[in-house]
């Protein structure tokens, strides 16, 4: 290699560095702002020395204390974490399967928690288990229909080798699941069934301000599990048989993912409901943005651009009083199709 080709690769890293660092700034500082923009929007009107005061313990009328702090920092936390979270599982569920339409909900996280639920409002009753699940909740029956998927998938992977067995194995779970669900629709009451409805909408609302004692450190220890996926992420890239020969250990680091993944997405489908397309769409938007396959940048990245668009997505859903998952939805359709076809040569060369 020439001097001349040397210093043309170290402007090239220069230059690389730079954009990123200014892109992550530039993601931040969005991020931020939608956050604020997040407190004000709402029925009620509310001016920004009223937020300051609410926040910094000034003075404030106490109702709206209230709303700014039980209502709308909470719900703009939510947002938050859901954006971060989702997005994050389904960048490490499309790198292990491979998958460009891999989501946070392939492994049937989802269909475990809507079984859970649909087991709490529906089934209980019927079941005589009302006594039992009254002191579980919406958010602790979905936690654990998800956790219970997630101990079958694992036990799964210790036998099978191969990850898209998995990945059909998961989905096979998902319709099972959903067709019990259906059954457990068609036979409960009218009224459990239109509360299992609006469930199934996602809602960023319906968490409390105590429920975030749990609902925060979950999703953190997610996030350092997927940070401690960055490097067997990056080995996985390649294939797990080069993977294997770099000294990775395939089943352990799957099993980590896995459970990353589901504190991650079983947590918020939890809490708000299962929450479309986010998980999807936003880790392609973050390498479309920054350019790089290297996860050291793309887990905080897709995090924060996930964020973003969560938070654009409640402001948009409170300013039309749209459910959540309606708005998430006509965003990352669009995305999806984009992907879809930008890769229609690979597909059909499979």
């Amino acid at each position: 290699m020439t001097p001349r080709s040397t210093i043309t690769l170290n402007l090239t890293d220069v230059y690389s560095k730079r954009r990123t660092i200014t892109l992550f700034g530039l993601s931040g500082a969005l991020v931020l702002l939608l956050f604020v923009v997040d407190l004000f929007t709402g029925s009620v009107s509310i001016t920004a020395s009223q937020i300051w005061n609410a926040l910094t313990g000034g003075d404030c009328p106490e109702a709206t204390a209230r709303i700014i702090i039980d209502i709308r920092l909470v719900k703009a936390l939510v947002a938050l974490l859901a954006g971060a979270a989702l997005s994050v599982s389904g960048l490490q569920m499309q790198t292990l399967f491979r998958n460009p339409l891999a989501g946070p909900y392939v492994l049937g996280i989802s269909s475990g928690a809507s079984l859970g639920v649909a087991l709490f409002i529906m089934g209980a009753p019927a079941l005589g288990m009302s006594a039992i699940m009254s002191s579980v909740g919406i958010a602790g029956a979905a936690w654990i229909g998800a956790a219970a998927v997630l101990v079958i998938i694992a036990a799964a992977s210790r036998r099978i080798k191969d990850i898209m067995v998995i990945l059909i194995l998961g989905m096979m779970f998902s319709s099972g699941i959903s067709a019990v669900v259906q059954i457990i629709q068609y036979l409960s009451r009218e009224s459990a069934l239109k509360a299992y409805v609006i469930w199934t909408m996602g809602s960023l609302g319906d968490v409390t301000t105590w429920q975030l004692y749990i609902l925060i450190p979950a999703i953190i220890a997610g996030l350092v599990l997927a940070i401690a996926t960055i490097k067997p992420l990056n080995l996985l890239l390649l294939g797990e048989e080069y993977a294997v020969t770099m000294g990775l250990n395939v089943r352990r680091s799957r099993n980590l993912i896995f459970l990353s993944t589901t504190l991650l997405a079983g947590t918020i489908t939890a809490f708000c409901g299962p929450i479309g397309f986010i998980g999807l769409a936003m880790p392609h938007v973050t390498r479309m943005i920054f350019r790089d396959s290297d996860h050291r940048i793309l887990i905080p990245a897709t995090a924060l651009t996930g964020a973003a668009i969560m938070l654009i997505c409640d402001i948009v859903s409170k300013q039309y009083t749209l459910p959540v998952n309606s708005v998430t939805s006509m965003l990352g359709i669009p995305v999806v199709i984009w992907v879809v076809l930008s890769n229609a040569n690979a597909f059909s060369k499979r």
